[in-house]
């Protein structure tokens, strides 16, 4: 007898059918003897909804209303979900964020969780429930409701799985596993059995849309037992693990695209030192994050700094550079949205000189232009137009699938 931990999205609760389909997975994997706790999203595109509604009240709404809007949808889906184990003659309790002591910081719609008080979830499993879990949700130190951020239904299943010490963390969505591409873009991608924390961690962050990468983050620091697999097939999934037996035999795990990214240059900034710091300091400020980075050798003692951000934080970006042009030194602000970044990860990149060339000539023959590259010791990543995306993501998955007959 075990402890499972298991996660429903969205889409595995989008109506009454796979809501019953997902009673049926929890209740087949409590009968085989184990206890369950189970994690649920909001149903379908609930949350989409409700934020179509706020902006209908209020498009300035605080983010502390916001949360209590939008926490309200999983507290549905776990509500409904309880209701038909209970018609299948199963013992369960669904419980909110807070009720299952789900502790956050003070940062509303992107909260942190800071501790889990499990008295109320070791009560119930001690008397053999099934126990509901309303993901994304926690509270903060004023008793308010926070959110974790979209996706954050995977890191509220991790975080209950590491402090419960679970056998496994089991997160089902509505493809098969991990994938080498977007199966849905690449019709040749295939399934990995297994993938690092690492690899996993790059892919989350850099557009694939599978796992939440702060669940990732804290399965590797908790050494999780981690499985994403389908709520539909009843297919084995991919296993998340510090050490895959195909690490050195494999060149990149996966290729991901992001277009959720703007791009911002600062031309003509004067060449002194400092000038770097003080304009990423002035955007760490305002919790603006950066990704790529490039900058200039410098010609007629000035020199340009290309960098990205999140698409969401555009606008706020350029407003705050502009604001300070006179005392940052620059000559003009350019921007762009019309970007999406392209990358390949694997562990064995490191120890396979020619990975990013490969990258780039698969580009060079697609006729395709790179803007700026970044580079880590397991991926490559290249900012290209945003029309040219899913083309890019398709040539280089074909160049390195059939370059290195990769098999993982």
């Amino acid at each position: 007898m075990g402890l499972i931990v298991q996660k429903f999205g969205g889409t595995s609760v989008a109506n009454t059918e796979r809501l019953q389909n997902v009673a049926r997975i929890i209740t087949e994997t409590y009968k085989a003897g184990n206890d369950v706790v189970a994690v649920l999203s909001a149903q379908g595109d609930t949350t989409d909804e409700l934020l179509e509604k706020a902006a209908e009240i209020n498009p300035r709404a605080s983010k502390r209303e916001m949360d209590m809007l939008l926490s309200t949808g999983e507290q549905v889906s776990i509500s409904l979900c309880a209701m038909a184990i209970e018609a299948l003659g199963f013992p369960v309790i669904s419980l909110t964020g807070w009720q299952v002591g789900m502790k956050t910081n003070r940062t509303y719609g992107d909260a942190r969780i800071t501790r889990i008080d499990k008295d109320r979830l070791d009560s119930e499993l001690s008397q053999h429930k099934i126990v509901l879990v309303a993901g994304f949700q926690g509270i903060n130190r004023f008793d308010d409701v926070t959110t974790l951020g979209r996706g954050g239904s995977d890191t509220s299943a991790v975080a209950l799985a590491a402090v419960l010490h679970a056998d496994l963390c089991q997160i089902f969505t509505d493809v098969d596993g991990v994938y080498t591409a977007d199966p849905r873009l690449v019709k040749d991608a295939k399934k990995l059995d297994e993938i690092t924390y690492d690899e996993m961690l790059e892919l989350a962050t850099l557009g694939a849309q599978v796992l939440h990468n702060r669940s990732v983050e804290m399965a590797k620091k908790y050494a999780v037992n981690l499985e994403v697999l389908s709520s539909f097939t009843g297919n084995p999934g991919t296993k998340v693990k510090e050490v895959v037996k195909t690490m050195e035999k494999s060149h990149i795990s996966g290729v991901a695209k992001d277009k959720n990214i703007a791009r911002l240059a600062l031309v003509g900034l004067s060449n002194q030192p400092g000038i770097a710091f003080k304009v990423f300091s002035l955007l760490a400020k305002e919790k603006i994050n950066v990704d790529i980075i490039l900058q200039s050798i410098g010609r007629d003692d000035t020199k340009d700094i290309s960098f990205t951000v999140a698409r969401s934080d555009l606008e706020r970006a350029g407003a705050l550079l502009e604001q300070r042009k006179e005392a940052l030194g620059f000559k003009r602000l350019e921007v762009s949205d019309h970007v999406a970044k392209v990358s390949i990860v694997g562990a064995g990149m490191i120890n396979s000189p020619g990975v990013a060339a490969t990258m780039f000539e698969a580009l060079y023959d697609a006729g395709i232009n790179i803007n700026m590259i970044s580079t880590s010791e397991i991926k490559v990543s290249v900012l290209v137009d945003e029309s040219q995306a899913d083309r890019a993501v398709q040539v280089i998955h074909s160049q390195f699938f059939r370059e290195f007959g990769q098999q993982r």
